[in-house]
């Protein structure tokens, strides 16, 4: 499955903090429907995520109802990617 979609930066600061991008709520839903058939646990779901130029390997975290993208340091840096950007994101899950 691939999903593309625009969302902007957010951080939660909690011990170190963490940068994300909320998943649509349409795109969460059809995440939602593969989920149990790729999750490792605690509802996580394992892609692969390109913004840009940059690809990497993640998980979508599991959140209020949708999910968020966790961003990477070393992503937001080759993307000059700052807080409050609108970001475009395509996500791929093995299914």
């Amino acid at each position: 499955m691939q999903l593309e979609f625009t969302g902007e930066v957010w951080e939660w600061r909690g011990p170190a903090p963490y940068h994300f991008v909320w998943v649509p709520q349409d795109e969460s839903e059809l995440v939602q429907e593969t989920a149990a058939a790729v999750t490792y646990g605690w509802g996580m779901v394992p892609v692969t995520a390109v913004i840009g130029a940059t690809e990497w390997t993640t998980s979508l975290w599991p959140k209020d109802g949708r999910y968020v993208v966790p961003l990477k340091d070393r992503v937001r840096r080759a993307e000059c990617i700052e807080l409050g950007h609108e970001v475009d994101v395509r996500l791929v899950i093995d299914v």
